[in-house]
């Protein structure tokens, strides 16, 4: 399956990337087989109810940075319980397919918007 070109434009034109100065959440996620890391950063609203900022720094393959950048655009604007339902099939779909061989750059970027939200 050749990617598509969603993904092909998240991944030569990211979206979201860098550091957030003032996050309220930092989490780091990584894929010891293959490598891929993501780092995903999160503002708050007052209330910490919705999600109204977010960024990402990746290192992987060309399907891990774009799923990161897709994913980390998605949740913006999310409230908490939104953002947290949200699935590897999901990323993977809105992205326009995953091969097999590269589900698992989406699970990368579900587990790092889990892992970023545990303490709200």
């Amino acid at each position: 399956m050749p990617y598509s070109e969603k993904l092909l434009d998240y991944f030569e034109h990211p979206r979201c990337v860098g550091e957030l100065s003032n996050a309220d959440a930092v989490a780091e996620v990584s894929n010891p087989v293959c490598g891929d890391v993501m780092k995903l950063w999160v503002k708050l609203d007052a209330a910490h109810s919705r999600i109204v900022d977010a960024r990402f720094k990746a290192q992987g393959c060309s399907a891990a940075i774009a799923t990161s950048s897709y994913a980390t655009e998605m949740i913006i604007g999310m409230n908490l319980s939104q953002a947290r339902a949200i699935t590897k099939e999901q990323i993977a779909d809105a992205i326009g397919g995953l091969p097999a061989s590269k589900i698992h750059c989406s699970v990368l970027a579900s587990e790092a918007i889990q892992k970023v939200l545990k303490g709200f």
